[in-house]
């Protein structure tokens, strides 16, 4: 399994709990549409609101995952916020997008299924702008909560960190070739050996290192972690994976030149067709 990614159940999940908050808020919205119909002395049928507001709800669940995937990539930090700031607005005007195709698509469905015919009056540029003006802030909740989840999950997970020479006096150990990973995990600090890492996998400006069942994420790109670890101990399979060889208890070939490589703990690791003749290389020398 893809450590780096939300498990399917968890995504299925935050999806079913966004689901119920955006039906309710639908429904809520409805009834107040037919109130405020019925002031202004017109009539509105109930099922025109609900299905106005159920098709927006509808698009923006349908884009929710795409939308967490793009926040697991480009996580947003303090010294990386400016530089992926335009990604994100851009980011925003597709999301924007989808949203209101997805949703005058449904509406069309619902409103022909029942028997009717939808017409919007304003043409889809006018649209498109008046509900981007309201996408946008809903793009940047969505984004806001996503990133707080994650840093929330990473102080409860527990973020690690290269050990950095001291201030004052030797290191302890050699620090161009760690022995330990320094792991902070809700205020308490702890040393990892590195020798325990079972492997490790790119996730966005994130390598989730992976040791005894638990993913500590280390700010790292996966280039230059393989360049601090033992060559000798650590074997690159995949330009997003890190294995420790130690740990490698078979590999199975596939069609195509691949080959997937299991692990002690159960885990599937995809090799590439360039990386298994210098894996096998490697292993047959080791």
């Amino acid at each position: 399994m893809a450590q780096g990614r939300l498990p399917r159940w968890r995504t299925s999940s935050r999806l079913l709990v966004w689901a119920a908050i955006l039906s309710a808020t639908a429904v809520t919205n409805a009834l107040v549409q037919v109130m405020d119909s019925g002031r202004h002395g017109t009539a509105l049928a109930l099922w025109e609101p609900l299905v106005w507001e159920f098709s927006s709800a509808g698009a923006v669940l349908l884009t929710l995952p795409l939308l967490w995937w793009g926040c697991q990539r480009w996580p947003l930090h303090v010294d990386t916020w400016r530089r992926l700031l335009p990604l994100y607005l851009l980011a925003s005007v597709g999301w924007s997008l989808l949203h209101v195709v997805g949703m005058m698509v449904i509406r069309h469905l619902a409103y022909a299924s029942l028997g009717h015919h939808y017409q919007d009056d304003d043409g889809w540029l006018q649209r498109f702008a008046y509900e981007y003006l309201k996408d946008v802030r809903t793009f940047a909740l969505f984004v806001a909560l996503e990133h707080l989840a994650g840093w929330f999950g990473r102080r409860r997970q527990g973020e690690a960190s290269l050990l950095a020479a001291p201030d004052v006096g030797p290191p302890v150990e050699p620090v161009e070739r760690p022995q330990h990973f320094l792991v902070r995990k809700l205020g308490k600090e702890f040393l990892v050996a590195t020798e325990d890492v079972e492997y490790a996998q790119a996730a966005g400006n994130y390598v989730n290192l992976r040791v005894r069942g638990h993913d500590y994420p280390l700010r790292i790109t996966m280039a230059v972690l393989e360049l601090r670890l033992d060559p000798l101990v650590f074997l690159r399979p995949h330009r997003s994976w890190l294995i420790n060889r130690g740990q490698l208890r078979s590999i199975e070939p596939l069609d195509g030149g691949e080959a997937l490589l299991h692990m002690a703990d159960g885990a599937k690791i995809p090799c590439s067709r360039r990386q298994l003749p210098l894996l096998r290389q490697a292993l047959a020398g080791g």
